[in-house]
């Protein structure tokens, strides 16, 4: 399928943010400019594309009008894969979510007993991957094949986990009622975000190669901070949502930088996923139609960027397991 991909250019900062005398231009920020514009095809899709590769390939979920679920590959050359389907798939809900550079995605679906278990794809063969049989999603893959993702273990918290060199490591951040972790890059820096003691509210983090967690990762004005990905540099892109109900997309480059982004016109952005060349893969929600578009745009280091604080505190916390919540992983 070839995709129809509408382009611009222009460079965006904001366009309607609640917040005032916060936001600021810094002349060492970069910006973030809109390459183009994609839907799956198909009338009324909802696309929500989550990670691309360095090669430019992104991958990604659609939702029909009906309410089934898909996962699509959307190639560099601009084509579509067809339908992503995990064969065990009994609640018409596979959502591929992360892809490296050899196109090994991942991702999870929903079986016959009711249970999330995440999945891997290569050369049109699944593998299943379930060491938590009731709840496993597989939410990121790096190019040594490493990934993350999150687990509920039987009768315990949802946790965050890494898998490195074929080993699996569960961390949960403290206080947390429920962890994701959602990418890992090349030197196994991974990001996620967690719900807090409240059970409601979400905070980004990050976690470092050494294992030091962190948290909370917030812009000044958030109420629901998610970080979805992170490249080799650990640049990290994700949105948060402000006192106004506006969401916005974000770049956090550590240790306390944001760097702010909205699609012309809408209320609703999230950036999901970047690569090392900087290129970023996300979306926004029409507000006349209520159709979430996939959108692919790039890093410029022209010093036009707009830009938030670091919320405090932000001081690195141990992993502490607290007590139990299940939270569907976020898009």
């Amino acid at each position: 399928m070839k995709i129809s991909l509408r382009l611009f250019g222009f460079a965006v900062g904001f366009a309607a943010l609640a917040l005032t005398g916060v936001l600021a231009q810094s002349p060492a920020a970069p910006s973030i400019q809109v390459v183009g514009v994609f839907e799956y095809p198909g009338p009324g899709n909802q696309t929500l594309p989550q990670k691309i590769n360095s090669r430019g390939d992104a991958v990604g979920i659609f939702v029909d009008p009906s309410g089934t679920t898909r996962g699509f590959v959307k190639f560099r050359n601009g084509n579509f894969s067809g339908p992503i389907v995990d064969p065990n798939d009994a609640g018409n809900l596979t959502e591929a979510r992360g892809i490296n550079s050899t196109r090994l995605v991942c991702g999870d679906y929903l079986d016959s007993a009711g249970a999330v278990e995440g999945f891997f794809l290569s050369d049109n063969m699944f593998t299943n991957y379930d060491p938590e049989p009731t709840f496993t999603a597989v939410l990121g893959v790096n190019d040594a094949g490493d990934f993350a993702g999150s687990v509920i273990p039987t009768g315990g918290i949802q946790e965050a986990f890494l898998s490195i060199g074929g080993v699996m490591t569960d961390f949960v951040v403290t206080d947390a009622t429920a962890t994701l972790a959602y990418q890992l890059n090349a030197t196994n820096q991974s990001c996620g975000y967690y719900i807090d003691s409240s059970g409601v509210t979400t905070h980004g983090f990050w976690r470092d190669s050494d294992g030091t967690i962190n948290a909370p990762i917030d812009p000044v004005g958030s109420t629901s901070t998610i970080l979805f990905g992170n490249n080799d540099n650990n640049q990290m892109v994700g949105r948060y949502t402000d006192a106004a109900g506006a969401t916005h997309g974000i770049l956090f480059s550590p240790p306390n930088l944001f760097v702010v982004f909205d699609f012309p016109g809408a209320t609703f952005t999230s950036l999901n996923g970047i690569n090392r060349r900087g290129q970023i893969i996300g979306r926004f929600i029409d507000p006349a139609t209520g159709i979430a578009h996939g959108i692919l745009c790039r890093v410029m280091r022209d010093g036009a960027g707009v830009t938030l604080p670091l919320a405090p505190p932000s001081a690195p916390t141990k992993a502490v397991p607290q007590h139990a919540v299940y939270t569907a992983p976020a898009y």
